[in-house]
């Protein structure tokens, strides 16, 4: 009982005390030993879970000249671990691909009403942006089934990769941080990464006892959307029992925008974008028995979602899924061997489109089971890595609710089996990674002949770290990728996107050929990093929009536009820079970044449809005791890099702010934040929408909550 007083004594002096006195431990990597050891420990823990996005628009010329506010300048700043790849490294030590995390206050402060639109504003990283229920990460120029969601390692297994009006089966709001990694992660989870990932790491299934039942809870309203929202993650253990539950609720009206919805049309409605309303509700528990040798553990979620899809159509979406998940951990199994781990998953996922008048018209089922077999060896010739199995099968359908139209996409069953291997090792001042996957994909429709693709990716990359504090590395990848379900089968219309869509059962698989550098300083107060990409594509598969104007059963109309998927060569080229300053420290901060990409299709084919725009952006804050606040600005120029039928999509200048408060209140920490959005109230449309031209995003918003920590 005592040791629990002086631990909460502690925790008050050390959330409250001036800099000074918190900036006293160094975050260098202590000695797990002695009560010293654990007081330092604790001011790492603040550093790392209690930063908070603080933006400004001042330059960082101005923010490098402020005082230091007691911190050394040959500090090293905690790194937050990236889960989602084989050696739980830290965000600037990433040899596969660039990552970035979002964690604690500054993922908070970022959270959007999806998954996209809370990580849009990261370099390299853009979303699609199909209202407010459904918008899903683009990076890289790249987006659909090239870039794919994880939950704790694990796939989604939803059905957004099919098109951008379908929303992400993950709830943001539950999660405790969210890794993206750049560039093709095809070597550990498959050709559906070959564009990149995003893992949100929830901690559904528990890996640690709590001496203690711990946890947070959030409460937040907007002004643009009268949204409504509410949030709580639970930690606890009985005996060896750890358990788990979290839960989540968002209710949202249309949301306002800054003038007309359609572009050019005065006479298009404004105040409010029509048929944006959403709203979403998650429920989670897990528990797992922990002991020396590891854990054993399981979970279970649902998600149900409603939400409309603001096109001319007016289309709304009720979705529903369920989730089941093992996650077995043992340490030590065999000599040689680190550990070995088995992760299960399976999801029963279906979703409803209605119309306007909402009688259903189309329903989309997906029943997935996904399996991954894991092994970490001990270091063997002074390499050290893990090399495993992975399979997947699935059984996917989009059928009408009338007999007499054709299938969007018939049932087809999916299956795919994989063996990878990742590995690394430090030669003098460089680190070199090195891996490779083979997997056999096969798509099995009910009416039609089934189609099999033997893919093969690798890897080769180094960090070279000659210099201390610096790195420089080159990544060469090949990335195969299997036509995804859709690609191939589809041949029916699609309302909520306002397509009929035409499949090619002839497709090849695509085979990516990527080179990165890398130049990045990783040690002090100052840090940056430039990435530099190039991705040549074989047979890239895209959607290719004909002209041609059909109705719901394929012959001349005036409905749905013709989409057809087409190959040819293209490629990708880009840029990204980024530059940080006391980034995780007490006083002043800030950042700053610009992203580039273009993507086109060779000989003479065009641009790719739904590329990003330039971006630069500036963000500054402050934190000093209690208070955290800053402000951001991000500009994106006009683009006009169009592919057929696109249309050109003008810039903009996105102004946010934050400022909150934390106190301690009967044991537990209340943070009172306030979050300004949009400040300038500008017509935002992005071009890797669809719906760019006629669903513009949200104007001026002011976003009000608590959040609490016990």
């Amino acid at each position: 009982m005592a040791r629990g007083r002086m631990a909460a004594v502690l925790h008050r002096v050390l959330l409250f005390a001036r800099p000074a006195f918190q900036l006293n431990a160094t975050v260098r990597r202590p000695a797990r030993h002695g009560p010293a050891c654990a007081i330092r420990i604790s001011v790492e823990g603040v550093f790392m879970h209690q930063q908070t996005s603080l933006l400004a628009t001042a330059g960082l010329s101005l923010i490098a000249a402020a005082p230091l506010q007691a911190q050394d300048a040959g500090t090293v700043l905690p790194e937050v671990v990236v889960t989602a790849t084989p050696f739980n490294a830290g965000e600037q030590s990433q040899i596969l691909a660039p990552a970035r995390v979002l964690a604690g206050d500054e993922l908070r402060n970022r959270l959007g009403a999806s998954l996209g639109d809370t990580l849009s504003n990261e370099p390299g990283v853009s979303a699609s942006a199909f209202g407010a229920g459904a918008s899903r990460p683009v990076i890289r120029g790249l987006g659909g089934p090239r870039v794919r969601v994880l939950q704790n390692g694990m796939g989604v297994a939803d059905v957004s990769t099919i098109s951008e009006d379908h929303a992400v089966g993950v709830d943001p709001f539950t999660a405790r941080q969210i890794e993206i990694l750049r560039g093709p992660a095809a070597l550990l989870y498959g050709s559906g990464a070959s564009g990149g990932l995003v893992n949100l790491v929830n901690g559904r299934i528990p890996t640690v006892l709590e001496d203690r039942p711990t946890g947070d809870a959030e409460l937040r309203y907007g002004s643009a959307d009268r949204s409504k929202a509410a949030s709580l993650s639970a930690d606890g253990a009985v005996g060896r029992i750890g358990l788990h539950v979290d839960a989540s609720a968002r209710d949202a009206d249309d949301y306002r925008i800054p003038g007309r919805a359609e572009r050019g049309n005065p006479d298009s409605p404004r105040g409010r974008l029509a048929n944006s309303a959403a709203r979403q509700h998650n429920l989670g528990f897990g528990a797992s028995l922990i002991e020396d040798w590891g854990y054993a553990g399981a979970s279970i979620s649902t998600l149900d979602a409603r939400y409309g899809v603001p096109s001319e159509e007016g289309a709304r979406i009720d979705m529903r899924q369920t989730r089941f998940d093992i996650d077995t951990l043992v340490r030590r199994p065999l000599q040689g061997l680190e550990h070995v781990r088995l992760r299960l998953g399976h999801t029963d996922y279906e979703h409803t489109e209605r119309d306007a008048a909402g009688e259903p018209e189309t329903d989309f089922n997906n029943d997935a089971t996904e399996a991954r077999l894991e092994f970490a060896h001990q270091p063997l010739a002074g390499w050290r890595g893990t090399f495993g199995v992975h399979a997947e099968t699935a059984k996917f359908s989009a059928l009408p609710r009338e007999e007499d139209h054709p299938a969007t996409v018939p049932r087809t069953r999916s299956r795919s089996h994989a063996a990878f291997l990742v590995e690394e090792r430090d030669l003098g001042p460089a680190r070199v990674n090195a891996g490779l996957r083979m997997e056999s994909a096969r798509r099995d429709p009910e009416e039609a002949p089934a189609r099999s693709f033997d893919l093969f990716s690798w890897s080769l990359g180094a960090a070279w770290t000659g210099v201390s504090g610096y790195s420089f590395g080159p990544t060469f990848s090949v990335a195969q990728r299997a036509p995804s379900t859709e690609e191939l089968f589809s041949a029916g219309p699609h309302h909520a996107t306002e397509t009929f869509d035409r499949g090619d059962a002839t497709l090849d698989k695509e085979t990516s050929r990527n080179i990165e550098l890398s130049l990045q300083k990783t040690e002090g107060l100052l840090r940056w990093r430039v990435n530099l990409f190039r991705n040549k594509v074989s047979n890239f598969i895209y959607g290719r929009l004909t002209g041609a104007v059909l109705d719901e059963e394929g012959n001349p109309g005036d409905e749905l536009a013709e989409r057809v998927f087409a190959q040819a060569g293209a490629t990708i080229r880009g840029a990204e820079a980024e530059i940080s300053y006391n980034w995780r420290g007490q006083g002043l901060s800030g950042r700053a970044f610009a992203d580039t990409s273009r993507g086109r299709l060779d000989a003479g084919g065009g641009y790719l449809p739904l590329q990003p725009a330039n971006r630069i952006g500036v963000e500054a804050g402050w934190r000093q005791g209690p208070w955290r606040a800053g402000a951001s600005v991000i500009r994106a120029q006009r683009q006009d890099r169009l592919a057929a039928f696109e249309t050109a999509t003008p810039g903009y200048t996105r102004v946010d702010a934050s400022l909150s408060w934390t106190q301690a209140w009967n044991g537990m920490q209340l943070t009172w934040f306030a979050l300004a959005k949009n400040l300038l109230d500008e017509d935002i449309r992005v071009s890797t929408s669809l719906l760019k031209d006629v669903a513009p995003l949200a104007g001026r918003s002011l976003v009000l909550g608590l959040r609490t920590a016990f």
